[in-house]
């Protein structure tokens, strides 16, 4: 049996468990779960604001695929929280968030900071729970880790209220830590399944964020390679295959590359695995025409899209590919053929382009990103937003993710600031990987008063912001209008210069880029964060980009 002097106590007990070595958040005034961690191990990361705490937890969560911990306050801390579970539960970031709540006996009084945060913040979680009695504290901390991690992962927020801060809860049983079940399919869905994929003669394979952490052993390269087919990722997809792999043609959808859109065309089958098959994934004419089927692989039943034909496999996307493999042979020929020139045309027109720009005047952000390939390390992580700008590097082959590379996207729900501050999460999460932000100045300003975080922890993140003045998408979109006497973006302003602790440099002329990227290599290596500033012109886009008419 052990006792615990209050429910905090038994949660930072538990997560130090389950392996869980950093805690993201800004707990309430009574301060009582920094008491609980005050003598262990445990790295507490106390942000300045509750939506950075879950955008780093989610970043972490990402990238480690270990279920993360964000500690919040209550009222309008768990109010602030909403924006970032939102993205977690559409990014499957496995989050628990233990927060606050005002004590029974207080509830309906006018308490101070009483809010019914059960009823905010069930509908956008897995799971939303309020610990009532100290006997029920060690279940409900068990459950909540259990739910976060199984099935599709994604957020889990435990209520601990006010009574339970000086309450004693006792623990008669040894922990039951949580593992990840990977569920095999049915064997009639599987049957299904393989007789579409011996009658396909030209399949695609898609992979989607749910086979993060689920492509160690190349299951999904060697599918391909069986099919004869040419691969492609969701963005949130992105770094769960070898993108410099023969096969892959880059992202589907809204991001696809003009010289993939034939494959699309004329593709008789979709393999998708772990996608949702959300609107930016579907759009045409980066994706299969309407009636073509859809053969869908997903752990949870609600992820499937119900808008395609084709079979239905419930199932591990991992598990089920080594299935297919056990029982399909080889059949590779000239679809297999085409992908690869197809790849091959996009290498080849992004390479003139590089060619095209580097001695025009000014910084181009496909030389931009020319540069930063060859200076970086190779082990490293490239966390995007979705911007105006920042979308170069969704456009194959602008950037890809090699075997020792990772990236990690926002969701379809594209948050602005996500990727700016989840940066943080990843680096913890990675800190043999190099970790590199590239993000607008909008996006960047979200960070706000958490770049000081960063600073004080020692958090080494490279941000690369492309400052165009403003919100150069709302901007685009406002210019194909005409004038107009609203605006988005302007010149050019700064963004970390003077702070404390911050390697920050302005670099205009592309003669300085090599160097000051070197430069802030090293300023990164020794823990500091370092921010380079390229001033861009808002019609310095991806010609992939100029045809979407607004859709993002």
């Amino acid at each position: 049996m052990t006792a615990y002097p209050s429910a905090w106590h038994a949660v930072v007990d538990y997560a130090r468990a389950c392996g869980v070595e950093a805690v993201f958040g800004l707990p309430d005034d009574d301060l009582v779960p920094l008491k609980a961690m005050e003598h262990t191990d445990l790295r507490m990361v106390l942000c300045r604001d509750q939506r950075a705490a879950a955008f780093m937890a989610a970043g972490h969560a990402l990238t480690s695929g270990r279920t993360a911990v964000c500690v919040i306050g209550k009222g309008p801390a768990a109010a602030n929280v909403v924006g970032g579970l939102v993205e977690a539960r559409c990014s499957g970031a496995p989050i628990v968030v233990l927060a606050s709540g005002t004590a029974a006996k207080a509830r309906g009084s006018g308490a101070f900071q009483e809010l019914d945060q059960m009823a905010m913040i069930t509908p956008v979680v897995k799971w939303a729970h309020r610990v009532d009695h100290p006997d029920r504290v060690v279940p409900a901390i068990e459950r909540a880790f259990l739910v976060a991690e199984n099935g599709a992962p994604g957020p889990v927020y435990l209520e601990l209220p006010a009574d339970l801060l000086d309450t004693e809860v006792v623990r008669t049983r040894p922990w039951r830590l949580p593992r990840a079940h990977r569920p095999a399919p049915d064997l009639e869905a599987l049957a299904c399944s393989l007789a579409a994929l011996r009658a396909a003669r030209r399949p695609i394979v898609l992979a989607g964020g749910g086979m993060r952490h689920r492509n160690a052993s190349g299951e999904i390269e060697r599918l391909a390679e069986r099919l004869g087919a040419p691969i492609f990722v969701t963005a949130s997809g992105r770094g769960c295959v070898d993108e410099e792999h023969p096969l892959f043609c880059g992202l589907a959808g809204l991001y696809a590359a003009e010289e993939t859109l034939p494959l699309w065309q004329e593709c008789d089958l979709v393999v998708s695995l772990g996608s949702r098959l959300e609107e930016t994934a579907v759009t045409r004419p980066g994706f299969a025409a309407p009636g073509t089927d859809v053969l869908q692989v997903n752990l949870e039943p609600a992820e499937i899209s119900a808008e395609w034909p084709g079979p239905i496999v419930i199932g591990d996307g991992a598990v089920t590919i080594r299935a297919w493999l056990s029982e399909f042979p080889r059949q590779a020929g000239e679809w297999g053929r085409r992908a690869r020139a197809a790849a091959e045309a996009a290498g080849e027109r992004v390479a003139a382009e590089r060619r095209r720009v580097r001695d025009l005047p000014g910084i181009h952000i496909a030389d931009l990103l020319r540069v930063m390939d060859e200076v970086l390390p190779e082990r490293r992580v490239l966390v995007q937003e979705n911007g105006l700008q920042d979308m170069w590097t969704y456009f194959y082959p602008h950037w890809t993710c090699g075997p020792r590379a990772d990236s990690i996207v926002p969701s379809e729900q594209t948050s602005l600031g996500f990727g700016a501050i989840a940066a943080a999460g990843v680096k913890l999460a990675a800190p043999g990987h190099f970790v590199v932000a590239f993000v607008g100045d909008g996006a960047f300003g979200k960070l706000g008063a958490d770049l000081d975080v960063l600073v004080e922890q020692g958090i080494g993140v490279l941000y690369v912001v492309l400052d165009n003045g403003g919100y150069g998408w709302l901007q685009a979109q406002l210019d194909k209008g005409g004038r107009s006497r609203f605006g988005f973006a302007g010149r050019p302003g700064g963004t970390a210069g003077g702070r404390p602790g911050v390697h920050h440099t302005v670099v205009d002329d592309k003669a300085r880029l090599d160097k000051e990227l070197r430069v802030a290599v090293e300023v990164c290596a020794a823990g500091r964060v370092a921010v380079v500033e390229i001033p861009v012109r808002l019609d310095d886009v991806p010609a992939d980009l100029t045809d979407t008419e607004g859709q993002h």
